[in-house]
C-alpha cells in the first residue's frame, strides 16, 4: 500500500447537504408556492400514472394466470380421464 490514505465516503460520493436531501431536482418554478399546483401536485400526478401502470400490469398478469390455470386444470382432467377410462 502507498503512503496515501484511502478517500473517505464524502470524498467519494460528494458532500452531504441537508437542504438538498429532499430535493427531487424540480426547478424552483415548480415548487409549491401556496396555490396547490406545486411539487405535491406533481408528485400526486406521477404517483397516479404509476398506479395506473401497476393496475394494468396486475390485470394482465391475473388474466394470464387465470387462462394458464384453466388450461392446466383441463390437461389434468384429460390425463385422469384417459387413465381411468383405459382400465
Amino acid at each position: 500500500m502507498g503512503s496515501k490514505e484511502a478517500p473517505n465516503w464524502a470524498d467519494q460520493w460528494g458532500s452531504y447537504d441537508r437542504e438538498d436531501r429532499y430535493d427531487d431536482g424540480l426547478s424552483s418554478s415548480k415548487k409549491d408556492n401556496g396555490n396547490g399546483n406545486g411539487k405535491m401536485a406533481d408528485v400526486k400526478a406521477a404517483a397516479s400514472a404509476g398506479l395506473d401502470k401497476a393496475k394494468s400490469a396486475a390485470s394482465a398478469g391475473a388474466s394470464k394466470m387465470k387462462s394458464g390455470t384453466s388450461v392446466g386444470i383441463k390437461w389434468v382432467k384429460k390425463q385422469c380421464s384417459k387413465k381411468f377410462s383405459s382400465s
